[in-house]
């Protein structure tokens, strides 16, 4: 089976055009079979921001309401995505930019509140398919596919969705087709112990240490969510998880730097 590195970044890297030359130069050089899932940034942010459109986070989450909507949209889907699709043709990379509604790539529902007290997020996404035959045949036509963060749920309706759940949802979908390698890379080295500590890195963990790590709170709050997407992933077919730094890239593939995610 042939091999499929997926590699979801940050919206730090994405914000800082230097870090961002050089990570796009470094997964240019990945010859397998490859794609590449991108966070928003803050630009949303400071977009909306300047257009007097008020913004609300809940634990790292973006509220998203039919204006915001619009603006992530915009600059996740357009600018984001085609300045990245643009840099890896200077590269050499035949990458194409798609959104969850492209081709009917990624469907997804609103996501439903479970009580009256939980948060209603607005219009953000939970995924409920991957379209394999289309990311399979943009990769069987040598093409790179870059995805920005927006799904939408076949009635019309775009979505906001989160990037690290769209890079695990992809991995585990095409799962069938290739030995799946997923890398979360952003600006910290790993999972780190000591979140002060840059060389504090965690290199392996297995479920039962992570039940022990939350419990000992010993996980920053913010690594949680991308650690639940990598043991869903692991779960589910997904050959290999490995989260650490961008700059790293090449060391990650190989798992020769990062965190890597095992099953038990």
């Amino acid at each position: 089976m042939n091999q499929l590195i997926i590699v979801k970044i940050g919206g730090n890297i994405v914000d800082d055009d230097h870090s961002l030359q050089n990570f796009l130069k470094n997964f240019a050089a990945i010859k397998q079979a490859k794609l590449l899932v991108h966070g928003g940034g803050k630009l949303a942010t400071r977009m909306s921001e300047a257009m007097g459109i008020q913004q609300q986070m809940v634990e790292g989450r973006r509220i998203t309401d039919a204006e915001t909507l619009k603006i992530v949209t915009m600059v996740y889907a357009g600018y984001i995505n085609k300045n990245i699709v643009a840099q890896l043709q200077q590269c050499g990379v035949n990458a194409i930019g798609v959104s969850g509604a492209d081709a009917n790539s990624i469907l997804a529902h609103k996501r439903i509140s479970k009580t009256a007290e939980a948060t209603d997020y607005g219009f953000v996404g939970d995924i409920d398919q991957v379209n394999t035959g289309f990311f399979n045949g943009l990769i069987q036509q040598s093409l790179v596919p870059v995805v920005a963060p927006i799904t939408h749920d076949g009635n019309g309706q775009l979505l906001n969705t989160n990037a690290d759940t769209i890079a695990q949802s992809i991995a585990t979908a095409m799962s069938s087709f290739y030995e799946t390698v997923l890398i979360y890379s952003f600006e910290k080295k790993g999972v780190l112990l000591d979140i002060n500590d840059e060389d504090s890195v965690i290199p392996v963990i297995h479920p039962s240490y992570y039940q022990t790590l939350k419990a000992n709170q010993q996980i920053f709050a913010g690594m949680i969510p991308k650690l639940d997407n990598a043991f869903s992933a692991i779960e589910q077919g997904v050959a290999k998880v490995i989260i650490g730094n961008a700059d790293n890239l090449a060391a990650l593939i190989i798992g020769k730097a990062g965190t890597t995610i095992q099953h038990g």
